[in-house]
């Protein structure tokens, strides 16, 4: 075919010309690897963004206090407290409601933490014992809350990883001593470390029976004759139904709160899988956004090439003019140019795709880096392809420009 031709005459002028060659390339090298190691850097943070959440569970309900306006915005930052502990075992009643499967009432707050000379402000919170089940977490020393110990409403403690560190070292927490807002309680249990960020990470809190949060640490206020919660989380059995639970839900929690039909909410039930969807919506806007980063490195790449293939135009002028003095087309020169700058998009590319390869292995060589490089076949498709599209758009000038030399003018140019 008249194409393999001129890609075999392409090659070898670009052989005559290394270094030439080498440069020109380098520009669509780095557009290459730009596009297709941002990409996947995007998509390597999007799946670590929704593998931490999808690790605290995507069918999870958490219903606080509080009302919101009609812009969704909270009204009062859920300072009502509304929401009681016989809520939560309304939620769990199949006479009012199919069981919604697990829920988990709280109540949290701050407290001092002392152990021997070591004083620290953080999180404690009041719960039952499914709280580790609801929120995927697991135990590294001891065990979690008992129902018993919940009933019995028992002064111990389950402690996070990072905070049974700052409190005893290397120590064994287990079977110690600490006092929380100046009462005695013994550590039962540390929990594996969860990461995550904010001040009331799980890493930094402290877990005690429920009634005992609420009527020994804080004095929580009542509502109706009956202790308030901070939240409460519903874990849905099956993630289908959970648009169905939620709306049950809300009808439980109005009947009961005596909410008439143009009366507002006074609590409000955040989906998480709703959460999962935004992370998935920014995610892809981040990918995009870093590919529009990196193709601009492809536009500079082209240009380079537009730049080299009229220097080579008018280095081989007499050349073009001595083709179509023999009877060479204007198409076959046409295509001699194209071939020739689609060889140089070519191999720049696959040298591209081959540093973002190495670029990916480098990063994945550190566990903890917050973030891998995820390439995919289409990212690799649209880098290589843009460059080729750039190859022909840049090259088509110069080539048109051979084509429409004068061939007499041309034998005549030194």
């Amino acid at each position: 075919m008249k194409i393999l031709k001129y890609l075999r005459t392409a090659i070898e002028s670009l052989a005559l010309h290394k270094t030439r060659a080498v440069l020109t390339m380098l520009g669509i090298i780095i557009g290459v690897t730009a596009v297709v190691t941002t990409v996947g850097i995007g998509r390597g943070a999007a799946a670590n963004i929704t593998q931490r959440i999808q690790s605290q569970g995507t069918n999870l309900l958490t219903i606080t206090p509080g009302s919101t306006n009609s812009g969704g915005l909270s009204n009062g930052g859920g300072t009502a407290r509304t929401l009681t502990v016989a809520d939560a075992q309304a939620l769990l009643d199949p006479s009012l409601q199919p069981r919604p499967g697990l829920v988990v009432p709280d109540y949290t707050s701050n407290a001092r933490i002392v152990y021997g000379d070591t004083n620290t402000q953080n999180s404690v919170v009041g719960t039952t014992p499914d709280y580790v089940t609801v929120h995927s977490y697991a135990m590294g020393d001891g065990h979690f809350l008992t129902q018993d110990e919940v009933q019995q409403q028992a002064q111990v403690a389950v402690l996070g990883a990072t905070l049974s560190t700052e409190l005893f070292g290397t120590s064994e927490p287990v079977g110690q001593s600490i006092c929380i807002n100046g009462q005695p309680f013994q550590v039962i249990g540390v929990l594996q470390t969860t990461g995550g960020t904010g001040f009331n990470r799980t890493d930094t809190q402290v877990f005690v029976p429920l009634e005992v949060a609420q009527s020994l640490l804080f004095n929580a206020p009542r509502y109706r004759g009956q202790y308030t919660l901070t939240d409460m989380t519903i874990k849905v059995a099956n993630i289908d139904q959970m648009t169905a639970v939620q709306n049950q839900v809300e009808i439980t929690l109005r009947l009961r709160h005596g909410l008439k039909a143009g009366d507002v909410d006074d609590f409000n039930i955040f989906n998480q899988a709703s959460l999962l969807q935004v992370a998935d919506q920014v995610a892809q806007t981040l990918t995009l956004l870093l590919g529009a980063v990196g193709a601009i490195s492809l536009l500079v790449g082209g240009i380079g090439i537009m730049n080299i293939m009229l220097v080579s135009v008018t280095e081989r002028t007499r050349e073009i003019g001595l083709r179509k003095a023999i009877g060479a087309h204007d198409g076959d020169i046409l295509l001699q140019f194209l071939a020739e700058a689609l060889s140089l998009c070519a191999l720049g590319g696959l040298v591209g795709v081959g540093l973002a390869y190495a670029v990916a292995f480098a990063v994945g060589r550190f566990p903890s880096a917050p973030f891998h490089v995820d390439i995919q076949p289409d990212s690799i498709v649209l880098a290589v392809g843009v460059s080729l599209i750039s190859g022909v758009l840049f090259g088509i000038y110069p080539a048109m420009r051979a084509t429409h030399l004068d061939p007499i003018d041309a034998l005549r140019y030194e």
